[in-house]
C-alpha cells in the first residue's frame, strides 16, 4: 500500500501525481476502518482527505505554515504527518490529541479546538514572516464546518483583506457545522456554488488558460476576467473580493487533480486570496454522507456497512442534555414567553427537541456565541425568557457580554452550561472547568449546579419564575443518576443548600454532580467508622452562609469540599474564604479537592478525576488524613 511508505509529507511529494488518487483511497479507508473502534470525529475528517492530501504535496509542510480550524478535520493530516502507526491511539489517555497540537507535531502549526480562530493565526504568522524577512513562506488556513459564522473569522478576514500578507484561506464548504449550518453566509455559499452561468465561463477561462499558466500576464488576465464573470453573473460585488482577497472557486474538493493544479496555480499569487472548496462530510462512507450529523462522531461502528453498532447505554439513566432537550418543552408549553437559543449545538445540547416541538420559538444562531449571550438579551429586555445553551467551555468566547449585556442590566437570561467539568476525550481545549471561577464574580448572577436529573428539571422550572434575575445553571456532559428522571416541578429557594446525609466526624460539601461521589465516599467512610455527613450547597452564588453557620457550628474535624472545576477562585476557595474569615478556628481542618492549576490532558473522565484527584479515592483519603 502506498500510505505503508508515506510517513513523511516530503515521501508524499517524491510521488507522482497520478499516484494521489490511490493514495487518498487508502487514507479514507484506514480512517474509517480505524475510527470504527477507537471512536473519534468521523465525517469531517472523511471530508478533507484530498484536500490534506494536495496540501501537503504542494506546499512545504512544515515550513509553510497549515492551520486547521476547529481541528475536528484534520485527522488525514495527521496521519501524513508521521502520526499514522498511533493514529489508533486517537483521543485515548496518554495517545493522539483529537485536534492539532503544537507541542505533538511540528506539522500543527497553531493548536486548535475550538471554531473561527484559523484565520487570525495564520495571518499572524504571515505578518511574522514579513518582519522577519521570509517573504517566500505560504501560510494556509482551512476553515470548514461552519466556522466561518463566527465573529472572529469576519474580523480576521476584514484585516487580512487590507494587510497585503501571503495568506491562502481555504473555505470547505460543506453546508454542516455539527448541525445543518444556519444564516445569510450560508445562503450566499450556496448561491456561490449553484451559479451555473459563473462555473461554466470559470471552466472556460481556466481552459484557455491551460497551455500558458506559467505566464503572470495569462494570471492577471485569469483574475480579471474571473472578478467580471463574478460581478456579472452572481448579482454585484463578491463578498471575499469586497474586503480585499482574491476569490477563486468553487471547485471540487474531492477532485485531487484539480484541487493541486489550483493550489499550484495560488502559490504564485501574493498576497491574500481565499480558495472555496465544496466537499462532502462523510465522504466515502455512505452512511456518514447521507446522516453527517449522526457521524459527526458516531462512536463505534461497522466498518464495512458503517451501520452504528449498540452501546452500552441500555438500562442507563437518561443523558443531562436530554433532560435539558424535555424540560424545556415542558415548561415552554406553560410559559409562552420561554425561548431557546443555541450557537450551533441543536443536536449537542438537546435543544433538537424543542426545535422539532415549537420551531418557531427556537432559534441557532450558528458558530457565534457572542451574538447568542447579547440576542438572548435583546429578547429578555422586551419581556422573552430565553435559555441560551451554550457548552461551558463555549460560553468562555462570551464572558464579556454576560457581564456588560445581562448581569450589568440584570436580564433575566438563563444560562444552560452542558459539558461542564471534565469531557474526557476531546481534552483540554473542551473541559468546562473555568465556568465556577470565571463566572463567581460578576455581579448579580445567580450560579448554581444540579446534583442529578431531578434537581435539573426543578433549578430549570425556579429559573423562569417572575423575579429572577441572570441564573447560569452548569451540569456535565454524560448520564444522570435516576432511572424515573421525570420527577414533578418544585421551586428552590435561591441560595439555598441541602443535607444530604447526616453525621458528625467529618462533612462533604459538594456542588452539581460531584455530590454523587461525596455519597459514595462517605458510605464507604461509615464502613470504617467515620461518621461523614454530606452536603449538596447547590448554590455557588449566593452561598448558604446559614448552612455554613450550622456546619461551622457543629465542630467537625474535617471539612472537605468537592468540585469538578479550577480551584482557584472556585467553589472551595468560597467556602474557605466564608468560614476562616468568620469562624477562624476551621481553618485548618478545611481541605480542597479541585482542578489543579494546569490544563488537563484528554482520557476517560474516570481516569481524569483520578489524576486531578477529585474522585471518591481522594475524598476518603482527605477524611482519613
Amino acid at each position: 500500500m502506498l500510505l505503508d511508505k508515506i510517513k513523511t509529507p516530503e515521501e508524499l511529494r517524491r510521488l507522482d501525481i497520478s499516484q494521489l488518487p490511490e493514495l487518498a483511497a487508502e487514507l479514507r479507508r484506514y480512517i474509517i476502518d480505524t475510527l470504527s473502534t477507537h471512536p473519534g470525529h468521523l465525517a469531517s475528517s472523511l471530508g478533507t482527505v484530498e484536500l490534506a492530501v494536495a496540501l501537503h504535496y504542494v506546499f512545504n509542510t512544515p515550513d509553510d505554515k497549515l492551520v486547521w480550524d476547529v481541528g475536528h478535520q484534520a485527522y488525514a493530516h495527521k496521519i501524513l504527518t508521521g502520526r499514522g502507526d498511533a493514529f489508533p491511539t486517537i483521543r485515548t489517555y496518554g495517545g493522539l490529541s483529537g485536534f492539532p497540537k503544537m507541542s505533538e507535531s511540528p506539522y500543527d502549526a497553531f493548536g486548535t479546538g475550538h471554531s473561527s480562530t484559523s484565520i487570525s493565526a495564520a495571518l499572524g504568522m504571515a505578518t511574522a514572516s514579513v518582519l522577519q524577512g521570509n517573504n517566500e513562506r505560504n501560510h494556509i488556513a482551512v476553515i470548514g464546518d461552519g466556522s466561518l459564522t463566527g465573529g472572529q473569522a469576519f474580523e480576521a478576514l476584514n484585516n487580512a483583506g487590507v494587510s497585503k500578507a501571503n495568506i491562502l484561506v481555504i473555505l470547505n464548504d460543506n453546508g454542516i457545522s455539527i448541525d445543518r449550518a444556519v444564516g445569510g453566509l450560508n445562503l450566499y455559499l450556496t448561491k456561490l456554488t449553484a451559479s451555473r452561468g459563473y462555473n461554466r465561463l470559470k471552466e472556460q477561462v481556466w481552459q484557455r488558460l491551460d497551455g500558458n499558466r506559467r505566464h503572470s500576464h495569462s494570471i492577471r488576465f485569469f483574475q480579471r476576467m474571473t472578478f467580471t464573470a463574478k460581478t456579472a453573473l452572481l448579482g454585484g460585488s463578491n463578498l471575499f473580493e469586497s474586503l480585499g482577497l482574491r476569490y477563486f472557486g468553487p471547485i471540487d474538493g474531492h477532485d485531487i487533480n484539480q484541487l493541486v493544479d489550483m493550489l499550484q496555480r495560488l502559490k504564485e499569487i501574493n498576497g491574500p486570496k481565499l480558495l472555496h472548496i465544496v466537499t462532502t462530510k462523510g465522504k466515502g462512507l455512505l452512511t456518514a454522507e447521507q446522516n453527517p450529523i449522526v457521524y459527526h462522531a458516531p462512536g463505534k461502528y461497522d466498518a464495512n456497512t458503517g451501520r452504528q453498532l449498540p452501546g452500552n447505554d441500555a438500562g442507563k439513566p437518561i443523558r443531562y442534555q436530554d433532560v435539558f432537550g424535555y424540560t424545556i418543552v415542558e415548561l415552554a408549553e406553560k410559559n409562552p414567553a420561554i425561548v431557546g437559543i443555541t450557537p450551533a449545538m441543536l443536536t449537542g445540547s438537546s435543544l433538537c427537541i424543542m426545535k422539532k416541538a415549537m420551531p418557531e420559538r427556537v432559534f441557532d444562531v450558528g458558530i457565534a456565541e457572542q451574538h447568542a449571550v447579547t440576542f438572548a438579551a435583546g429578547l429578555a429586555a422586551q419581556g422573552m425568557i430565553p435559555f441560551c445553551n451554550i457548552y461551558s467551555s463555549f460560553a468562555q468566547r462570551a464572558y464579556d457580554q454576560i457581564i456588560h449585556d445581562v448581569a450589568l442590566q440584570k436580564l433575566p437570561v438563563v444560562f444552560c452550561l452542558d459539558r461542564a467539568g471534565l469531557v474526557g476525550d476531546d481534552g483540554p481545549t473542551h473541559h468546562g472547568v473555568f465556568d465556577l471561577a470565571a463566572l463567581r464574580p460578576i455581579p448579580g448572577l445567580t450560579i448554581c449546579s444540579p446534583l442529578d436529573d431531578h434537581e435539573l428539571r426543578n433549578m430549570m422550572y425556579t429559573a423562569q419564575l417572575p423575579g429572577h434575575g441572570p441564573v447560569v445553571i452548569r451540569y456535565p456532559r454524560g448520564c444522570s443518576i435516576n432511572i424515573d428522571w421525570k420527577s414533578r416541578f418544585n421551586e428552590i429557594k435561591i441560595g439555598e443548600g441541602r443535607c444530604l446525609k447526616e453525621g458528625k466526624d467529618v462533612a462533604i460539601l459538594s456542588i452539581g454532580h460531584p455530590g454523587n461521589d461525596a455519597l459514595n465516599a462517605a458510605q464507604q467512610l461509615e464502613q470504617q467508622g467515620i461518621s461523614t455527613a454530606v452536603y449538596d450547597m447547590r448554590f455557588l452564588k449566593p452561598l448558604d452562609t446559614q448552612l455554613l453557620d450550622r456546619i461551622a457550628a457543629a465542630g467537625f474535624r474535617r471539612i472537605i469540599t468537592i468540585e469538578d472545576g479550577v480551584r482557584m477562585g472556585g467553589f472551595g476557595e468560597a467556602i474557605e474564604e466564608y468560614l476562616t474569615e468568620h469562624y477562624p478556628s476551621t481553618a485548618g481542618n478545611i481541605r480542597i479537592l479541585a482542578v489543579a492549576d494546569q490544563f488537563i490532558t484528554h482520557g476517560s473522565v474516570a481516569q481524569l478525576k483520578q489524576d486531578c484527584n477529585i474522585d471518591v479515592a481522594a475524598i476518603i483519603a482527605a477524611a482519613r488524613e
